[in-house]
């Protein structure tokens, strides 16, 4: 059996997510794994009690009125620079004491790093390396925000034996070291059953100004995440997140209105839920997805929302949900058996 050491990256829950379940089979494998993560990430996987997770500093976005602040968020990892510096050191000693014999990362680069420095084989899986590691098509006006995503995501995590990549449409590989996957579903998404609701789910993890105002003006009833308050306001009603009663929520909702991260697509996708789609403005990978999200057909992504740009949506949900009907869902089988075949090839 082997000693693995799994980084993850704390922005957002997406990719503590998707490590929870791989984490958890690789445990029930007889695997003996190690956790380093910050932020979001930490949060998550601290509380698993059968995960052992160190705490480390990432680097992190900052965000206003639904876009990235570059100059934010440069100050932001320029201030954590000392924090950084010590959270290499202490991954280095993490790794000196624990002796893994492969290294996994989740786009947390002090693992990745750690794992070219010992020589140690490292195994990337996420869904960003979609962005260099396959042809990718977008609209010419997100070219300058497509080379900045396309350059971070290399930097990010070098050199690995195999990139497996979790993506919600078909694509070819351009290497021969990158494996495309379905995406990565919790378990309880996996036995959850969908229904048609008479409600909008909204999550916004970069809320911004004017939305509720907008939704108040629309015959119909929305359920609101994102603001960290529960109350009500006339046909709007907020719910402070929880994950129990989010994927029930999921489930029950007539579809979905949120910013573009791959997780929350992928359970709505599965879930056959139509999407609407506001990708944060300046995050590349958000914008990837809501294009793919409306080629295939299961939804609409605008840059911004008003009350004309819902209602459209909403006026096609039955388009979306036949369209929908053509989605393949699969569950984690696939990427679960490339793992054991890459543990045994590098262990």
């Amino acid at each position: 059996m082997a000693r693995i050491l799994y980084g993850v990256a704390g922005e957002g829950s997406g990719h503590s997510s998707r490590a929870k379940e791989i984490i958890n089979y690789l445990l029930k494998r007889g695997h003996e794994v190690k956790i380093v993560s910050y932020d979001r990430g930490f949060a998550n996987l601290k509380k698993m009690m059968n995960f052992d997770v160190e705490e480390i500093t990432g680097l992190g976005f900052a965000y206003r009125n639904n876009r990235v602040n570059y100059a934010e968020t440069a100050l932001k990892n320029f201030l954590m620079s000392p924090k950084l510096a010590e959270s290499f050191y202490k991954t280095v000693k993490i790794f000196d004491k624990f002796k893994p014999h492969i290294i996994f990362s989740d786009f947390e680069p002090m693992t990745a790093t750690v794992a070219n420095l010992k020589k140690i084989p490292l195994i990337s899986i996420d869904n960003q390396h979609r962005l260099t590691d396959a042809k990718t098509e977008y609209p010419k006006k997100y070219e300058m925000e497509a080379i900045a995503a396309k350059t971070v995501t290399k930097l990010m995590v070098q050199f690995a034996k195999a990139y497996l990549v979790i993506t919600f449409f078909k694509t070819k590989s351009l290497n021969s070291r990158t494996f495309f996957f379905p995406p990565i579903l919790r378990e309880e998404v996996l036995k959850s059953k969908s229904k048609d609701g008479k409600y909008v789910l909204v999550y916004l993890t970069s809320p911004f100004e004017g939305l509720i105002e907008e939704l108040k003006s629309i015959n119909k009833r929305f359920v609101v995440y994102g603001f960290n308050i529960n109350k009500k306001e006339k046909n709007v009603i907020f719910k402070i997140a929880d994950q129990k009663g989010f994927l029930k929520d999921l489930c029950g909702c007539e579809c979905v209105v949120a910013n573009a991260g791959f997780t929350l697509i992928s359970e709505a996708l599965y879930l056959r839920k139509p999407y609407l789609a506001i990708p944060v403005k300046g995050q590349f990978e958000q914008i990837y997805n809501a294009y793919y999200l409306e080629k295939l057909g299961f939804g609409k992504y605008w840059d911004n929302l008003s009350r004309e740009k819902i209602e459209a949506f909403l006026f096609n949900l039955d388009i979306y949900k036949k369209n929908l009907k053509k989605y393949k869902k699969e569950n984690n089988a696939k990427i679960f058996r490339k793992i054991d075949k890459l543990i045994k090839k590098y262990v």
